[in-house]
């Protein structure tokens, strides 16, 4: 190769090395979160991803598991609510022993507010099902953000979106459980926000199809604060929690279930 050869072939290479990094694509930045719209809590409506605007996976997903087991047709006892009805699903020898024989269907997704249980059950959870009995406790994740006059509105528009829907079944309507001191040691003040939406839902009870029942007292002994062995983190129930729980309202099932 002679001299003007090569000096062709160098000036060749500086002129491709641009256009090559050029064609290169840059690396993709992380996408920012999406600014989700409020979510009314007596207005239905799917658990959103921050990240994509989005109707969350695991959310729909456990939806469409219960719309299926709904179009089964066989439960004859719905459990309605968030993280603590879903942990019924760790504890299956207290469960099965104090409901079995009642068919029962757990319909609990954690994380849900009330809007999210009543997207749900607007949405197909209560179709082709007519269960006995419905028993329904939602409204502590509600109890960081919402009034307690707009989370009672969205357990009132549970209660009357299941008596539309199942007009056979008895409701057994939970006041909502008692959350406990935060690590610093001090009250949870949305326990006094949980206290007034209690005392508006319990007017829902009317003596023929919507039973309420207060069990919070259950989980607090004495004067004191909720005992760790109960409530591990102050929220969730231990096994001890969820004995509690299925003892509390057994008598009032066997009731209803009749």
């Amino acid at each position: 190769m002679n001299l003007k050869h090569l000096a062709l072939l160098v000036a060749a290479l500086f002129v491709a090395a641009p256009l090559h990094a050029a064609d290169k694509p840059a690396a993709k930045a992380d996408a920012p979160a999406v600014k989700l719209p409020s979510q009314a809590p007596d207005v239905a409506a799917p658990k959103m991803d921050a990240k994509t605007g989005q109707p969350q996976a695991g959310f729909m997903q456990a939806h469409e598991r219960f719309v299926a087991i709904a179009k089964e047709g066989k439960a004859k006892l719905v459990f309605l609510g968030d993280s603590i009805t879903a942990g019924w699903g760790s504890k299956k020898d207290i469960w099965e022993k104090a409901f079995d024989k009642y068919r029962p269907a757990n319909f609990g997704i954690g994380g849900d507010r009330t809007q999210h249980v009543l997207w749900r059950i607007t949405n197909g959870e209560l179709d082709g099902i007519k269960p006995k009995a419905v028993v329904i406790m939602i409204g502590t994740n509600n109890s960081g953000t919402d009034p307690a006059e707009g989370i009672a509105k969205g357990i009132t528009r549970i209660v009357e979106t299941v008596r539309a829907k199942q007009p056979q079944a008895k409701i057994l309507l939970l006041a909502v459980f008692p959350r406990g001191s935060k690590p610093d040691g001090k009250l949870n003040e949305q326990n006094e926000k949980l206290k007034q939406v209690n005392a508006t839902i319990a007017k829902l009870d009317d003596g023929k199809r919507v039973f309420f029942l207060d069990i919070g007292k259950k989980f607090v002994p004495g004067e004191g604060p909720i005992d760790k062995e109960i409530m591990p983190d102050f929220l969730h129930l231990s096994a001890q929690g969820y004995q509690i729980w299925a003892d509390a309202i057994s008598p009032k099932l066997a009731q209803l279930m009749k």
